[in-house]
């Protein structure tokens, strides 16, 4: 097993919305996809690594509450937290320094309320 986490999906509650929110912050296109009655907006991955999506189906409840995703902010999550707010988010824990060598990581919540990681080794 290379990988512990091979997928992953962040419920939303209006894919526009949040579609908007994650392009924003990430600096990158969100592309739809339309799945019978289940919208995903597919988060930039190749195939040796871990790819996830946005999704809205109807019933799926966003939560600040339950399983946190991290994403990969890349050399340092500071640009993409920084852009949080502006785009309809909110951080709820800043740019915090993990120790032993393991980098830093920052929770925010996305425009529809779930709790999302960043994580970075500067």
């Amino acid at each position: 097993m290379a990988n512990a986490l091979n997928w992953f999906e962040i419920p939303v509650s209006d894919f526009r919305r949040a579609q908007a929110f994650y392009e924003a912050i990430l600096g990158t296109k969100i592309e739809r996809m339309d799945m019978g009655p289940t919208v995903m907006g597919m988060f930039p991955a190749d195939q040796a690594s871990v790819g996830g999506a946005i999704v809205f189906d109807g019933s799926s409840q966003p939560s600040a509450n339950g399983t946190v995703v991290y994403l990969n902010a890349g050399a340092d999550l500071a640009p993409i937290l920084g852009r949080v707010e502006a785009a309809g988010g909110r951080i709820v824990v800043p740019k915090t320094e993990i120790g032993n060598d393991f980098g830093f990581f920052a929770h925010f919540l996305d425009s529809e309320g779930n709790k999302v990681g960043l994580h970075s080794m500067a």
